[in-house]
């Protein structure tokens, strides 16, 4: 077993085995100083490296060479040495490098916020508030797509993709057989399929579950409910194509969309297939098991408890209910 190495990240140093790169070993301090990232996903090969976003300063290269690195660095493609020191939030030049990122992110896509059923819980909303400016440079034509239907159930809004490489990622890894990846180049670039409604397989949802913007939605949950309005809980099944590990988003009594579970990076844990996701809508399909943990940071967690029977708000007062019982006589006579 080879010895691990030490990094430290904003002052704070963590062991890692070796290989991990610094974006990972971010994630096992936790808390602020973890990089944003909208292309890496840890359960994707090849996925990183494409955003910028999660973009650091190193200020120590390591123990035996312990010059800087010349330029920034993006952390989901940077491995640690022993010895290294990193610099995020702590870096001036790294929070006005992600803000000119953010900013060339922001170019294309649309002000969809209002209407988009990403809203709620989409990247580049929280990283648009946390970096973004207030009015955009651009003073060019923003390139436009229409809508397409590239499956059964999936939408592509292609004006708000940012070319993450995570829908193609997927679609290599976990199905049979790619249909959708990126055509033309340069400015030109777009998802799509030489086909629409060609894809279609068994985990073809997935791919909504990846996508960390609104660019892949869902046609059965669209513009069907606001997210903070609706609970989510953990279930299950047992499903002979996946795990049937899921998360059932209720509005009342009725399942509105089921979504794979995810951790608190807000990556998938365990990929669904398509009859969990679309066909089993109903309560009595699943085995309940407790209240989706939401992150106290998150608008979902606005009046969301983390129990079965939510406590009761007011307090069982009978002296006020006689007195509203004689007030809304009073009312009543006129």
């Amino acid at each position: 077993m080879s010895e691990k190495v030490k990094v430290t990240i904003d002052g704070i140093t963590v062991e890692v085995e070796p290989g991990t790169t610094i974006l990972n070993a971010a994630r096992q301090i936790g808390g602020d100083i973890v990089p944003p990232a909208m292309c890496y996903y840890s359960k994707l090969e090849g996925s990183g490296g494409k955003c910028r976003t999660c973009i650091v300063k190193v200020s120590k290269g390591s123990e035996k060479d312990p010059r800087p690195m010349p330029k920034l660095v993006a952390s989901c493609r940077t491995t640690v040495m022993d010895g290294m020191e990193v610099q995020n939030i702590t870096s001036p030049e790294v929070m006005e490098a992600r803000a000119g990122v953010v900013e060339i992110l922001l170019i294309n896509h649309p002000l969809d916020c209002p209407v988009c059923d990403q809203a709620g819980e989409c990247d580049l909303q929280n990283l648009g508030y946390e970096h973004g400016l207030q009015k955009t440079r651009y003073e060019f034509e923003r390139r436009t797509f229409e809508r397409i239907d590239i499956g059964d159930k999936i939408q592509l809004h292609m004006n708000r993709c940012i070319l993450c490489y995570r829908c193609v990622f997927t679609a290599d890894q976990i199905t049979n057989k790619r249909v959708h990846g990126i055509l033309n180049r340069g400015d030109h670039s777009e998802i799509s399929t030489y086909i629409q409604t060609a894809v279609d397989n068994d985990f073809s949802g997935n791919v909504i579950d990846v996508c960390p913007v609104g660019a892949l939605t869902d046609k059965t949950f669209r513009f069907k409910n606001r997210v903070w309005f609706t609970k989510p809980v953990d279930a299950h099944r047992d499903c002979p194509t996946c795990s049937g590990k899921v998360t059932l988003w209720y509005k009342g009594a009725d399942v509105l969309r089921v979504t794979a579970r995810k951790d608190i990076y807000g990556e998938v844990e365990e990929f669904i297939c398509n009859t969990c996701r679309f066909e089993k809508k109903k309560t009595d399909d699943w085995v309940l098991e407790h209240p989706t943990h939401i992150s106290d940071a998150s608008v979902i967690s606005s009046n969301h408890y983390e129990t079965m029977i939510p406590l009761p708000v007011i307090q069982e007062n009978l002296r006020l209910q006689e007195a509203n019982k004689v007030e809304l006589e009073k009312t009543a006579k006129f």
